[in-house]
């Protein structure tokens, strides 16, 4: 009897072992999170993204989107990414520099004139290549880079007509070294700080100034701690949806590529209600006595035109102006 419950054991054991070596593909959650509001382009993309998803994949990926900086700040989800917890988010992709230098060319001012230029690098060999290194370096896996957000504009206290209008100004920017350069470029002071944190430290005039893509300054309602807002749009903000690769390699390879597409095809669709909704989320801003003005760029453009070379970016500019046929 002892033996045969030996035996019936380290069968059980070896049918455990045998189980575990491999990889199973039973329905797998994808948490993402975003610092921005629900009816934001980019929180509709989401939503859209997950209902998506989950017909496609028939309820074997299901995704949870947790709007308003939930999950915390964009930085503090990609950490938790990195650290193998099962939270993804849309980022501006010069935060993921630190791991891949070339995608900081992503964030770099004045280079895109259109969404459409945009969109076409993002799908590049090229730039695809850098996302494959991406997740060997950091553990976050990149599905689209075709998230737009808008144009960057001046939100300040005081009218802005030049570089010169910005000397001294404390302005709130994303903490990566290109967008700290251009903004340091344009004149004003560089102040790094979280997104959530950006209304308060306004209205406490912790800061002077920040730069905000259209749908962000209304959906935070920022229109009610600045006065002005000058058309600079010195960075197009075209942003990333990512995931903890952890997360991502317990998906199947079929369903992999369905989310790959989701996200690409969900990109475009958030992209185009940031074009719609831009102007007319100015036209609101303005409509609670907030100046918006047209500014001559040139002086801005020259003013960050050493921004590419000073980090070393000239051959990615290149390859930019190579895939764009420019």
């Amino acid at each position: 009897m002892n033996k045969l419950t030996k035996t019936l054991g380290l069968c059980a054991a070896l049918a455990i072992c045998l189980c575990a070596s491999i990889p199973t593909f039973a329905s797998t959650t994808l948490r993402i999170g975003t610092v921005l509001a629900p009816d934001d382009p980019m929180g509709r993309g989401l939503d859209k993204f997950k209902a998506e998803v989950e017909a496609a994949t028939k309820g074997e990926v299901q995704v949870q989107v947790f709007h308003n900086s939930q999950l915390g700040d964009t930085t503090e989800m990609i950490d938790q990414a990195r650290a193998g917890a099962n939270v993804g988010t849309v980022t501006d992709v010069a935060r993921l520099s630190s791991f891949v230098p070339s995608l900081a060319i992503m964030s770099a001012p004045f280079l895109f004139d259109t969404y459409d230029q945009a969109d076409t690098f993002a799908l590049s060999k090229e730039y695809l290549a850098w996302g494959d290194t991406l997740k060997e370096k950091s553990g976050i896996v990149m599905l689209a880079s075709n998230w737009y957000q808008g144009p960057r504009h001046a939100l300040t206290q005081k009218p802005i007509s030049g570089p010169a209008d910005l000397a001294g100004v404390r302005m709130r920017t994303i903490g990566a070294p290109i967008w700290i350069e251009t903004i340091r470029a344009m004149g004003a002071e560089p102040t790094p700080i979280a997104w959530g944190e950006v209304y308060s430290a306004l209205q406490m005039g912790v800061i002077d100034a920040a730069e905000a893509q259209p749908t962000a300054i209304k959906g935070a309602k920022l229109y009610e701690v600045i006065k002005h807002v000058t058309k600079t749009g010195h960075i197009q903000l075209v942003t990333a949806l990512v995931v903890s690769a952890e997360a991502w390699d317990q998906i199947s390879s079929e369903n992999q590529k369905i989310v790959r597409d989701l996200a690409v095809q969900n990109g475009r669709y958030a992209s185009q209600l940031t074009i719609d909704l831009g102007e007319k989320a100015l036209a609101d801003v303005a409509a609670t006595g907030v100046t918006i003005s047209e500014v001559d760029l040139a002086p801005f453009k020259k003013a960050v035109s050493g921004v590419y070379g000073l980090l070393k970016l000239d051959a990615e500019v290149a390859i930019v102006n190579k895939v764009l046929g420019r």
